[in-house]
């Protein structure tokens, strides 16, 4: 997976998740009123379910890919992120279909997914899982990652999209076409194989040899940057380690992965500011540690968010 866009890069299986949907929906009828994908007209926002999720989700993805927003009603993130990913629903007009889960409502299937934080943004394409994104990102940022998604549904599984609404005509192919983007990069074919594949460790070289012997490759250091930040968190229980956190506040390797767990979560404000203190209470190697992380971190979430520059000010008062 590309950093801001793991997305179109590291396809999976969704055998597992099938076969719970399978086991659901045989314990639970799907609710009045809950529409399937329906071949005369399909909602392009739709809530879906334990039950549903067979029909609505997997079956459907064979039409269009299917984009997965998991949030809960308490979730402040939440409410920023699920509105704007609604508006885009409506104006691709069936390139994708945005699938609601309510987490709460639906504990299996988050867990099926290894949902660890919300706002969490999936994918399914035909049939084969694609992991978007974590928290709240930037419209432009947003756009780029469904654009590539449509690109990836319609050249790799020739997904046409989905007819909108009731009985209408089918839609204009000129409607589901998208800009035709360049080759990927063949210096990071490596990179891309080994995270299709699983192989975070073999991504993490692929991107280190790329930049040994070209530094300044913003693509492959981002790709770096994103990768070691799912090795660092992978298997770790966020809560044994926010409670090590909470007691060790001088550790800074304890405040660094609390941060990236925070990152993770989609609550950018709370890693910067973690390792902005972290910073201020540390010295030497641990204050230089701590420093390159949070800068890593400005680098994951984006120059175009407002919560960087802030934190830049934040770092730079406790510097100098």
């Amino acid at each position: 997976m590309q950093p801001r866009n793991m997305s179109m890069r590291g396809v999976v299986d969704l055998g597992a998740v099938k076969a719970a949907a399978d086991n659901a929906a045989k314990r639970a009828a799907t609710p009045a009123g809950e529409p399937a994908a329906a071949s005369g007209g399909q909602r392009v926002v739709i809530d879906v379910t334990e039950a549903t999720f067979e029909t609505d989700v997997l079956a459907l993805s064979q039409q269009a890919p299917v984009v997965i927003d998991f949030w809960a009603e308490w979730c402040q993130p939440c409410k920023q992120l699920s509105p704007l990913l609604e508006r885009l629903a409506e104006e691709y007009a069936g390139r994708f279909v945005l699938a609601k889960i309510d987490v709460d409502a639906n504990p299996r299937l988050a867990q099926e997914f290894g949902i660890q934080g919300i706002p969490a943004v999936m994918a399914v394409v035909g049939g084969q899982l694609a992991p978007l994104f974590q928290g709240v990102v930037p419209e432009q940022q947003a756009r780029q990652v469904l654009d590539q998604l449509v690109q990836l549904g319609e050249e790799r599984f020739g997904l046409t999209g989905v007819v909108v609404g009731g009985a209408g005509p089918e839609i204009d192919e000129s409607a589901t076409e998208v800009d035709e983007e360049p080759a990927g990069d063949p210096l990071l074919a490596a990179a891309d194989e080994a995270l299709e594949s699983g192989d975070l460790d073999g991504a993490v070289q692929a991107f280190r040899n790329v930049l040994s012997d070209h530094p300044a490759h913003a693509e492959a250091k981002l790709g770096l940057i994103n990768t070691e930040l799912l090795v660092r968190t992978q298997g770790v229980d966020p809560a044994k380690a926010r409670e090590a956190a909470a007691e060790h506040p001088d550790d800074a390797a304890a405040q660094t992965l609390a941060a990236d767990l925070d990152i993770l979560d989609g609550r950018a404000d709370e890693a910067f500011a973690r390792l902005v203190e972290t910073v201020r209470r540390t010295a030497g190697d641990d204050r230089n540690k701590a420093r390159l992380h949070l800068l890593d971190l400005f680098e994951i979430v984006g120059a175009d968010d407002p919560r960087v520059p802030k934190a830049r000010m934040a770092l730079a008062g406790v510097l100098f």
